[in-house]
């Protein structure tokens, strides 16, 4: 499934700083996801998140975002929509000042990748 990594910070913090710091990590982690389960692939009924399209999400220092995801297939005619779609609902998240999408084909796609509730809802079981 999906992996969403944070960043560590470097530096030295104070006491209780690096909780809080923790918290709003996680939280901003969870809008993220949030956000990526709003993007479809305009011929598939499931959100890309639950597809198993994205396989890294990186949260950087000053709010920058890095997203790595694939498509179902490198010919995707819906590939520049979905791309923008992704960038902008996470760009509209507070706290997000950039995100970056790279698409990448290594590993390839395949519907093992898929959360469970995805491969019931395309009867792939």
């Amino acid at each position: 499934m999906s992996e969403i990594n944070e960043s560590a910070a470097g530096g030295v913090e104070p006491a209780g700083a690096g909780e809080a710091a923790n918290a709003t990590g996680v939280m901003l982690r969870d809008q993220i996801e949030a956000a990526l389960r709003t993007v479809f692939d305009p011929e598939i009924p499931v959100n890309i998140y639950d597809l198993g399209l994205v396989y890294e999400v990186k949260m950087e220092d000053g709010g920058n975002v890095k997203i790595t995801m694939t498509l179902t297939a490198p010919a995707c005619p819906a590939a520049g929509e979905i791309v923008h779609d992704v960038q902008q609902k996470v760009e509209e998240i507070q706290g997000v000042m950039d995100c970056h999408v790279q698409l990448t084909f290594d590993p390839p796609w395949n519907k093992e990748m898929m959360t469970e509730e995805a491969r019931l809802e395309l009867g792939f079981f």
